[in-house]
């Protein structure tokens, strides 16, 4: 991908990018509701962003006022389709996870079954007062299949449980106490948090901003003795080895504003 905006084509999402920034935005309001169709589209753009050395941070978001998204379409989790719908959501995750590049989800409204899954499962989650956080699927007798494995992880197993196992639905500054949200700020100063927020990340070396994730992750759920034994080679074999590694260093001691090559 070269370098300036863009936007791509899809039919139920929109991908953009400007000023080093992707955002997908699922575009089928008011509910937004995340069909095959649409993960098929939300998995190629952030494969473009997965091999962009242009893009820092990738935003998702739902179009409207009214919702994030309130979950993966019901229809496809019958019998005709469940084979194919589960694991292409299943595949969206594992996408999401090989991005080295920082996730921003910016729930507005709600933010329920998959499309909490989605948002949550993003490396960062700015919300808005008033949004509304849940995982109904039990209600229709079946499970959130990402929320089982990962929300223990994230909230803790005691939580998890009572989360997954009600059905019951919480407010933006619940999640926030559990851990599925980093900030709430009010409805109108939503974007103007999240470009604030954004700002503090572009203003980093991509090459940094990738590795950081790289070896947040690579040790995520590795004893504490292995997970520093690769956070030590990430750190040797790539930031070391690289011209910001140098020049961020350098700057420093020549109390200067470093200047970044991204290599």
């Amino acid at each position: 991908m070269q370098r300036g905006n863009m936007e791509m084509d899809f039919e139920n999402i929109v991908f953009e990018v400007k000023d080093r920034v992707g955002r997908i935005t699922i575009n089928k309001p008011p509910s937004n509701v995340i069909d095959i169709k649409t993960l098929h589209e939300m998995i190629e753009a952030m494969e473009e962003v997965r091999k962009s050395e242009e893009i820092k941070v990738l935003i998702l978001s739902g179009a409207g006022d009214k919702a994030f998204s309130t979950g993966v379409s019901v229809p496809d989790h019958l019998p005709d389709k469940v084979d194919q719908a589960i694991p292409t959501f299943g595949n969206l995750f594992r996408t999401m996870m090989s991005l080295e590049q920082p996730t921003i989800a910016v729930v507005k409204g709600y933010c329920l079954g998959g499309g909490c899954e989605v948002a949550c499962f993003c490396d960062i989650v700015i919300a808005a007062e008033g949004s509304k956080f849940g995982q109904p699927e039990i209600k229709l007798a079946v499970y959130a299949p990402l929320a089982i494995p990962a929300f223990p992880r994230i909230m803790g197993r005691k939580k998890a449980f009572e989360f997954l196992l009600t059905g019951d639905t919480i407010d933006a500054t619940e999640a926030q106490r559990l851990g599925l949200v980093n900030m709430v700020v009010p409805e109108a100063e939503l974007e103007e948090a999240v470009a604030k927020f954004v700002a503090k990340l572009t203003a980093h070396s991509l090459v940094a901003i990738k590795a950081s994730k790289r070896a947040l992750y690579a040790g995520y759920d590795l004893p504490f003795a292995e997970a520093l034994r690769i956070s030590e080679d990430i750190y040797l074999n790539v930031i070391a080895k690289s011209r910001d590694g140098v020049e961020g260093l350098r700057a420093f001691l020549e109390k200067r504003k470093p200047v970044w090559s991204d290599e």
